[in-house]
């Protein structure tokens, strides 16, 4: 049992070669499991050419004439458009079963056989499915066609955030919709990804910061509303193009914005008109809600599809009065836009943990945002899942006396004969400095081991004395289960946001559920 190696036993989605994407499902083959696979690799494609990599079907108690039949079926159903079937019976059973079919297929005698004759131009901008008998070893597959990064990682769980989803909506009325901040890269989850999952989990709003995010959005297929927050005059053709809706916050951009409707002929263009409340941030004050109304009723241009505004202190019990204070101020400028324009529409208000605490001000549409990877506003709310994992490797143990001192600055100083663990992870990966010196903490082997010295650009070091069987390429875990990204943030005076998006972009993203 020692000397065996873990594997993968979960589905994986993983950025591949020539911007493809990558999911792994390579440790099993069987009806009902590729079903869910397909099923994910539908969700997640986004208007990308579906390839399917798939071995034959060992162990299966199907008659051959009944499950490869079967198998077909299923390609169809899911729209794929080539196929690379590996091993003897896809090679003999498939070719007449796919005749006159739309499907591309490729076939090889076994794993060697595909890895013999690889090419990496042949895959490119698609998505791809591996999905096979682990005696095929498909995970050679799999690192031929995976882009490689170094070895932090941020896991993203999706069955958990569909969870988390599915907790909030659990939480709403049934007629209340449900608006996702995908902004920030989705809280440098990954934002195409993310929302490809909120998309096919019937998501009815997504919101992003600046149109360019909403742009990246619509190239991967995501083709449900998004609202973009940070309206700007310079990206009003983009905005239009790409079937965004913006947020207008003062009369200025409302004249630039009709103005520019007008030159390219555009009517009834849906747009949100943001409230100031208390942010004191942007949006239109109370006392500008006449004047709003008389220029928006009759206007041919502008079609007001929803009136909100942002809680400044949800979280804060100390804060309630102040948050329901807000809740009306809201309802007074819904109820006299709606009296001078004539019609509805949907109003917002609450944010995560709006929806935990206050059920009341679920209005017609709730936002969704940072609870969505687990993090509660509620701290009675114990059913969200965590979402998020980062992860890295030793690379390199020492060991060093007492008095001697470690990183730049000689800040770090062994306070006892010490074995000290280099980790790949930096701030340039988003691992503040602050966490230097003793402040911040990771898991080696389930177990705290403190930073020692300073917080190198690309390196940390930890000292993992007490810590025993620390090997170089160990697993660390810098937040995640057992040790949550809130306890990092509290450690130097911040919030999870700041931890999540400050996650650099070279970090690896892997997605994967359970299958």
């Amino acid at each position: 049992m020692k000397v065996l190696h873990p594997i993968s036993m979960r589905l994986e989605f993983k950025k591949g070669i020539n911007n493809c994407i990558i999911i792994n499902d390579s440790y099993s083959a069987d009806i009902n499991s590729l079903s869910i696979a397909l099923d994910f690799l539908q969700q997640q494609s986004a208007g990308k050419n579906k390839t399917v990599i798939l071995s034959d079907f060992v162990g299966s108690k199907e008659e051959d004439s009944i499950l490869y039949p079967a198998i077909v079926t299923l390609l169809k159903k899911h729209k794929a458009d080539r196929l690379i079937g590996i091993g003897e019976k896809m090679q003999n059973i498939m070719p007449a079963l796919l005749k006159n079919n739309s499907f591309q297929y490729l076939s090889y005698s076994d794993t060697e056989d595909f890895l013999k004759h690889f090419h990496s131009v042949i895959f490119k901008e698609e998505a791809i499915l591996i999905k096979g008998a682990r005696i095929f070893g498909f995970e050679q597959i799999v690192s031929l066609l995976e882009q490689k990064a170094h070895q932090t990682i941020l896991e993203i769980n999706l069955d958990a955030i569909a969870h988390n989803l599915k907790v909030f909506q659990q939480k709403l009325k049934p007629v209340t919709k449900i608006m996702v901040m995908v902004k920030a890269f989705a809280y440098g989850s990954g934002g195409a990804e993310v929302a490809g999952l909120l998309q096919f989990q019937k998501t009815d709003y997504l919101g992003v910061a600046y149109a360019d995010e909403g742009v990246e959005l619509r190239k991967s297929g995501i083709t449900i509303p998004i609202m973009v927050l940070n309206s700007e005059e310079n990206a009003f053709n983009t905005i239009t193009e790409n079937h965004l809706e913006p947020d207008v916050f003062s009369f200025e951009l409302l004249k630039a914005f009709e103005q520019h409707l007008r030159q390219e002929g555009i009517r009834n263009y849906p747009i949100h008109i943001e409230i100031e409340t208390g942010m004191n941030r942007l949006g239109f004050g109370m006392d500008d809600i006449d004047t709003l109304g008389q220029m928006l009723k009759g206007n041919d241009y502008l079609k007001v599809v929803s009136v909100f505004s942002h809680l400044v202190a949800s979280e804060d019990k100390n804060e309630d009065e102040f948050t329901l204070h807000q809740y009306k101020l809201l309802q007074n400028a819904c109820e006299k836009l709606k009296n001078i324009l004539g019609h509805n529409f949907i109003k917002h208000l609450a944010n995560s943990s709006g929806i935990s605490r206050f059920p009341q001000l679920q209005m017609d549409m709730v936002r969704l945002g940072i609870g969505l990877y687990g993090i509660a506003g509620d701290e009675r709310d114990t059913s969200l899942q965590n979402a998020l994992t980062l992860k890295s490797t030793i690379a390199q143990l020492k060991n060093i006396r007492k008095g001697e001192t470690v990183s730049y600055n000689r800040r770090g100083v062994a306070r006892e004969d010490s074995v000290i663990a280099t980790v790949r992870i930096g701030y340039a990966d988003g691992y503040s400095r602050r966490f230097g010196n003793g402040v911040g903490k990771m898991l080696v082997h389930n177990q705290l081991s403190p930073v020692i010295g300073t917080v190198c650009m690309d390196m940390t070091m930890l000292d993992v004395t007490h810590i025993p069987d620390v090997k170089e390429g160990d697993e660390v875990i810098i937040f995640g289960e057992g040790l949550p990204v809130q306890v990092l943030a509290e450690s130097i005076g911040t919030i999870p946001y700041e931890i999540m998006t400050g996650i650099s972009q070279r970090v690896k993203r892997v997605y994967w559920g359970e299958s």
